[in-house]
């Protein structure tokens, strides 16, 4: 017999849901089959396995061990251990991970032989015994930057974060900020709306002003910071938030952001490059507003994490206050 309590962070889901984690190589119905059985028990009675289980609650599951380690992946599988970095940690608690993720690094992979931050906290968490990947649940980054786009990434570390800050960030209640260095002079404060379209051969999107068959609508704010004599720091609201809408969007508009080669000016890109050795855009993730929250992460309600700006970043913009 196998006796699971069920932990703070696989709380509020399917009791299905969490025996086919625990029993990954078992088929469903197998496991409706053993419900219906008794052989897998909820708190010592019986379930159809649509309940929502919570913290303390005890499953029985009345298998042999050898046909329980066959059904759970351990017979033949070995440990995996994942890599670690020095990771920027703005803010952790048992539910949530705020890191502020470097240029260069992916979100998460793009090819099974990438690593990305999603390991990494793999990794961290790991190292510190936080996490055992036989538990059944894995942790998990909740919102992507591009590769090349550093600032806030969230991670649900149980659960009921991955949960929660999903729901935020699909509602569009946890208000995200940007700053970004951009071509031009823009002194004025805007929202401007247009319609976006991604190529899924070339990942590049384009921007509409009109309405377009598949595109999506897309809103961004910004306000200028400090203009500088050939270019703008500005802070940048992402309303909607769609995949390159922060670059292509202002790219659209005249003002692309410096060192994206993509939707940039490769002219200035090559100098920034060549003075600077720059080797992404000059777009950086810095503020998170989180709203108010639910049991268990209400401690969060109107919390405001800020991410403090790559050196690189930082470098340029006294630089380039130096000659204004």
């Amino acid at each position: 017999m196998k006796l699971i309590s069920v932990q703070e962070k696989e709380a509020n889901q399917r009791l299905d849901k969490l025996l086919a984690r625990y029993l990954k190589e078992a088929p469903k119905s197998f496991l409706y089959k053993m419900l219906r059985k008794k052989n897998i028990t909820l708190n010592g009675k019986k379930a159809d396995g649509s309940e929502k289980v919570q913290a303390g609650d005890e499953i029985r599951i009345f298998l042999s061990d050898e046909t329980y380690e066959k059904f759970a992946g351990k017979s033949e599988a070995k440990k995996v251990s994942y890599p670690t970095t020095q990771l920027s940690i703005i803010y952790e608690d048992e539910h949530i991970l705020l890191v502020n993720k470097p240029m260069g690094m992916l979100t998460q992979k793009a090819q099974p032989s990438d690593v990305s931050l999603n390991e990494y906290v793999l990794g961290y968490l790991q190292q510190t015994g936080q996490w055992d990947e036989a538990e059944g649940f894995r942790p998990s980054v909740c919102n992507r930057l591009d590769r090349n786009t550093s600032g806030i990434v969230v991670c649900g570390k149980s659960l009921a974060g991955l949960q929660q800050m999903a729901e935020v960030l699909r509602d569009r209640s946890m208000h995200k900020y940007y700053q970004c260095l951009v071509c031009g002079q823009m002194k004025d404060s805007q929202r401007i709306e247009g319609y976006l379209w991604k190529n899924p051969v070339t990942n590049k999107v384009t921007i509409w002003q009109e309405e377009k068959p598949d595109a999506q609508k897309i809103v961004t704010e910004y306000r200028p910071l400090k203009v500088f004599r050939d270019c703008t720091l500005l802070e940048v609201c992402l309303i909607t938030g769609r995949s390159h809408q922060i670059r292509a969007h202002l790219a659209s508009v005249g003002h692309p952001i410096i060192g994206d080669y993509k939707y940039g000016i490769r002219k200035v890109n090559d100098r920034y490059q060549k003075t600077y050795g720059l080797q992404g855009q000059l777009l950086h993730s810095c503020r998170l507003e989180l709203p108010d929250r639910k049991p268990p992460l209400e401690e969060l309600s109107g919390k405001i994490f800020t991410a403090e700006l790559p050196e690189i970043m930082k470098k340029i913009i006294r630089d380039l206050e130096k000659e204004t």
